[in-house]
């Protein structure tokens, strides 16, 4: 690929980047928005979240199947309700990873 198709490419992805994150920010600034709306876009990040991990945790293998007693499910579920307790990103990361490793030590 020549020089001038990479230079398109990295601006077009940085539109496509930018862009949604641009629009809502000029229309939305400066006015008032009702609190449910506020609250559900609150939520977003956790739905997102979890739509990602879910599967992750609950599944394994190739074609996928469902596998709900593994060391990731093992880990996941002390390291959720520590972040609930805690609500410390960097400490939920340091359990989370504390764990993980002490589970792949135990059951190899």
């Amino acid at each position: 690929m020549e020089m001038r198709s990479y230079l398109i490419l990295l601006l077009g992805m940085g539109a496509v980047t930018y862009i949604p994150r641009w629009l809502p920010m000029f229309f939305l600034s400066g006015k008032k928005m009702p609190r449910w709306f506020l609250d559900w876009l609150d939520l977003i990040p956790v739905a997102i979240l979890s739509a990602l991990l879910l599967p992750a945790l609950v599944t394994s293998g190739e074609p996928r199947h469902l596998a709900i007693f593994q060391p990731r499910m093992v880990v996941a579920i002390p390291t959720f309700l520590f972040a609930l307790k805690t609500r410390s990103l960097a400490g939920t990361v340091v359990v989370g990873m504390g764990l993980f490793w002490l589970v792949e030590q135990i059951i190899p």
